[in-house]
């Protein structure tokens, strides 16, 4: 019979010791955030999606050197002709006016975002290759993680369509903060 009033005494007081922790944490502020329309923000360090400025590309290659994994590939914009030479004056070099790049794509299926190409980046001292905040990307297809740009379009790219084939703007996909913070 004491075996058994041990045992109960033992269970009462195991459950009063939960029940005052519960006590305690039921009066402090509230840590959950709603979801769907409250997002967290990460901390600087975190590496997202890589996030690619058009304008800020030197197009020097470094990245796709740099890249373990082969998912960056990129094509050099040619360079505008030299105007004809004026006599007396020696001909002057071809100028690249605009654009330096001709098309730009990251596959994130293959990217194990390692960070590699953003540290090989020259451009100082905004980087033109950076990892995002971005942490929820969604892709319904493979051809989907195959992001391209091209001079003139946005921070996001634009990715391959199933349906026809073509590169369209990036859909349902919602963004941390509309331009991610830079190192």
């Amino acid at each position: 019979m004491t075996k058994y009033l041990s045992f109960v005494f033992d269970a009462f007081w195991n459950t009063l010791k939960g029940l005052w922790v519960t006590l305690k944490v039921l009066f402090l502020p509230s840590i959950t955030v709603q979801y769907p329309t409250e997002k967290i923000v990460p901390y600087a360090r975190f590496r997202g999606m890589l996030a690619y400025d058009a304008q800020t590309c030197i197009a020097c290659g470094m990245c796709v050197r740099a890249c373990p994994s082969k998912c960056i590939a990129l094509a050099k914009a040619a360079p505008v002709p030299a105007p004809a030479p004026v006599e007396g004056r020696p001909a002057a070099p071809a100028v690249r006016v605009g654009p330096k790049i001709d098309w730009y794509t990251i596959d994130y299926g293959r990217c194990n975002f390692c960070g590699l190409c953003e540290e090989s980046c020259p451009t100082k001292p905004r980087k033109a290759l950076w990892h995002s905040l971005d942490y929820e990307a969604v892709f319904s297809t493979r051809e989907e993680m195959v992001r391209k740009w091209k001079p003139g379009d946005g921070l996001w790219g634009t990715s391959r369509n199933t349906a026809d084939g073509q590169y369209g703007p990036v859909a349902d996909q919602l963004h941390i903060q509309s331009v991610p913070a830079r190192k």
